[in-house]
């Protein structure tokens, strides 16, 4: 298991990275799914609250089993989270 403080910038970074193919998107092609776009970005911003939040304030205080395996879910959906976000900027940009 990683380390709070490098899941928190593996969270930073995928999250950081679609929002920059976002706004790539948008300044190549100006005027263009605009409302589809602002709904990606929102989710991402709102992922990455959630998940940071969740790092910071992990279940199972004083149990190793239980905090690893609440990290590990918490991986889990981040990795799930920024797939699903990708996938529908993939399907905006293949139009």
């Amino acid at each position: 298991m990683s380390s709070r403080r490098d899941l928190k910038k593996d969270i930073d970074y995928l999250v950081y990275e679609l929002l920059s193919d976002c706004f790539i998107y948008s300044d190549m092609h100006p005027g263009e799914n605009i409302d589809e776009l602002s709904s990606i970005i929102a989710e991402a911003v709102d992922l990455r609250n959630d998940l940071i939040a969740r790092v910071n304030n992990p279940d199972g205080a004083g149990n190793p089993k239980l905090i690893r395996a609440y990290y590990k879910a918490v991986e889990k959906n981040m990795n799930e989270g920024v797939d699903k976000l990708f996938t529908r900027l993939s399907k905006i940009t293949s139009r």
